[in-house]
């Protein structure tokens, strides 16, 4: 998991491959903020972006989940706060409902009680990027109240990613 903020380009940038560049690139310009909800094919099926607006929700409410297929580039466009759910998969995690082999490419997972769960708090502009290792739990809500957030998810298939 990589995570950070569009509006702080650090110099380890550089390090990551070039889809993941090019994705937060994209967020970064500010254009995808302003697309109405839907799903945008970027680059075929190798990069794909979703708009989505919704509500956060109490973390007990929430599955972990997980990707095969592709490397998901979460951000904030709007609203907020919102917190993220973060683990690795240590392979002790149990599938609740598995679609890897759909289109959706998304696994839900039973909680994890051994988890060790991290938390992040997601600013404006803060992104979290989660490979096909990295068990994650977007939308939580952050306070007493749930908050409209407008998240852009930008997957990028993995197989672009390596040599």
């Amino acid at each position: 998991m990589l995570c950070g903020n569009v509006n702080e380009q650090p110099a380890c940038w550089a390090t990551y491959p070039e889809p993941i560049r090019r994705a937060l690139g994209i967020l970064a310009s500010g254009v995808p903020a302003a697309c109405e909800p839907g799903v945008y094919h970027l680059d075929g099926d190798r990069m794909i972006m979703q708009v989505i607006e919704q509500e956060t929700h109490p973390r007990e409410e929430l599955r972990p989940e997980s990707h095969r297929r592709y490397i998901d580039v979460q951000f904030l466009a709007a609203g907020g706060p919102e917190l993220m759910g973060w683990y690795p998969d240590l392979g002790n995690n149990v599938p609740d409902e598995d679609l890897l082999d759909t289109p959706r490419d998304i696994c839900f997972w039973k909680e994890n009680p051994n988890s060790h769960e991290s938390r992040l708090d997601m600013q404006l502009g803060g992104y979290a990027i989660f490979f096909p290792w990295d068990m994650h739990i977007p939308a939580i809500q952050a306070s007493e109240s749930p908050a409209k957030i407008k998240k852009i998810v930008i997957k990028v298939e993995l197989a672009s990613c390596v040599g």
